[in-house]
């Protein structure tokens, strides 16, 4: 059964407020984690991956628009931050690995997951985002027990 949680995000600052909650939340999770990151262009996709991926210690965080995917890793996360919009066939995934990112302590965040069908792993949670000017919706929902324990977490 999925469970679904809708927030109102009313500024940039609230988004990556809401993605450092979820990036906490990550911490007591021993399983690998994927997010799918959904919704149209500038919806906030991108500034909820940033906000998240900085909460972990990395300050210099690139958009993986060109290069499939972008990776943070230190002693305690591996974080693969997956920008789907321009392939031209989910195999391209394959080909850079995708499944050997999905180690114990790896977090992988996707955008425009549906373009990578049949290559990318199902998601344990997933945000899409919809809004205008700062104002954001995001509609979560989950569909693994570790989603349900992420969304738990951050509606506490």
């Amino acid at each position: 059964m999925d469970i679904i949680l809708n927030l109102t995000l009313d500024s940039e600052k609230a988004t990556k407020q809401f993605s450092q909650q979820l990036a906490q939340c990550t911490h007591n999770i021993n399983h690998a984690v994927v997010i799918y990151l959904e919704g149209d262009l500038g919806a906030g996709k991108t500034t909820l991956a940033r906000g998240f991926i900085q909460s972990f210690g990395f300050d210099r965080v690139k958009s993986p628009t060109y290069s499939l995917v972008e990776s943070y890793q230190n002693d305690d996360i591996n974080i693969h931050h997956f920008d789907c919009y321009r392939l031209s066939d989910p195999e391209e995934l394959e080909y850079i690995g995708i499944r050997d990112y999905l180690g114990t302590n790896h977090i992988q965040l996707i955008e425009w997951p549906d373009l990578g069908k049949g290559a990318i792993a199902p998601a344990d949670l997933t945000i899409v985002l919809s809004g205008i000017d700062e104002q954001r919706r995001a509609h979560i929902s989950t569909h693994t027990p570790i989603g349900t324990q992420l969304l738990q977490c951050v509606n506490s």
